[in-house]
């Protein structure tokens, strides 16, 4: 929690913190503006609805409540949210069906890490009722062949093959000028060097080869080799894979049109895999499951939404992906949050299980 918002909560007494927390979980559980006749009849003290709406008033002056229309009751504001998930959330434990739906996802017996985490994703967003996001691993296998083939003049297709058995075909834009020839000798210099690295490993030996051996390759080559270094790479796109499920889940909770237009770019921007690298960033920068309110997210603001996500990790404890849900702002986080936990953990113990 911010030191402000520990601030702001330590100086509500018994009663506004009770008024606070009943008002954020009714909103939770109805989505609807919570009034003060509601309030009262389960209150814990005896209190007139009058004390009720005044202690709402102060609410709303601190910035934790808002209300929406004159006569309605409150809703909590993303700060009230931010607040109630810092200090006031009580976290359910993961219950057995959601525990055995899950589980489930690791029931085959097949090696395809993508297929498994497509099923976690589906799982995850069946479960939630959110939309589910699974950045899945990069494969750091070691490579044993690489090819470019020329599709027309301003496309080509690199082949890798690695040494699991593991292949990829990624299409990327050449250099100008690239001739089969050119490509054949990039091909040659990096297979002579890349049997038994990683990716990661033959970039940074490529780019100690390239220094050395600069004139042994004519510079449309070595144009196409570095041209390689940012495609393998990445940078500015990353090739994490990022899998969505239950898109369905989310416009089924809009009720506007500018709330439809406003989900449809999100999956817009996620198709087109912007910030990508911000998402497992969020993820990384803190252990454990991170909750993001709205804008507190630039990848999904647009949306009003709030983002549920966790890192997992592989056999060395490194951070190599992170799964999610996304939804409404008035998600049950009370259960979501050890879904989205157990779920990391699951993901983390299959790829150690599974080995490198």
């Amino acid at each position: 929690m911010t030191r402000n918002g520990a601030a702001i909560l330590a100086e509500l007494n018994d009663r506004s913190r009770e008024v606070f927390r009943r008002v954020v979980e009714g909103y939770l559980d109805s989505g609807d503006p919570v009034g003060s006749r509601t309030l009262t009849r389960n209150f814990s003290e005896k209190v007139s609805a009058a004390t009720i709406r005044n202690v709402m008033q102060d609410l709303e002056f601190l910035g934790l409540l808002d209300s929406p229309h004159v006569s309605a009751g409150r809703v909590p504001t993303n700060l009230g949210l931010r607040l109630f998930v810092d200090g006031l959330l009580e976290v359910a434990p993961l219950g057995p069906d959601d525990r055995e739906k899950l589980d489930a996802t690791l029931g085959s017996n097949d090696h395809d890490v993508t297929g498994l985490l497509d099923r976690v994703g589906s799982a995850l967003s069946g479960i939630t009722q959110g939309a589910s996001l699974v950045l899945s691993p990069k494969h750091e296998a070691p490579i044993r062949h690489i090819e470019f083939v020329s599709l027309a003049p301003e496309r080509a297709l690199v082949v890798l093959v690695f040494a699991d058995g593991h292949v990829e075909n990624r299409v990327f834009i050449p250099p100008p000028g690239q001739t089969p020839s050119s490509m054949r000798e990039a091909a040659n210099f990096l297979n002579a060097i890349a049997e038994g690295r990683t990716l990661t490993d033959l970039r940074r030996r490529m780019k100690d080869e390239i220094v050395t051996r600069r004139q042994e390759i004519d510079s449309l080559a070595r144009d196409l080799v570095q041209s390689g270094i940012a495609l393998w790479e990445n940078e500015g796109q990353p090739h994490e894979r990022l899998i969505v499920r239950g898109r369905s889940n989310l416009l089924d909770t809009a009720t506007e049109a500018e709330d439809l237009a406003r989900i449809r770019s999100l999956f817009d921007d996620l198709e087109r895999k912007r910030d990508i690298v911000e998402f497992l960033e969020l993820a990384e920068e803190g252990e454990g499951v991170r909750i993001f309110i709205g804008a507190e997210n630039k990848l999904f603001s647009l949306t009003g939404s709030s983002l549920v996500v966790s890192p997992y990790m592989n056999a060395e404890r490194k951070v190599v992906g992170a799964v999610g849900v996304i939804g409404p702002t008035r998600l049950n986080y009370g259960r979501i949050v050890p879904i989205v936990d157990y779920t990391a953990q699951l993901v983390g113990r299959m790829l150690s299980d599974r080995g490198p």
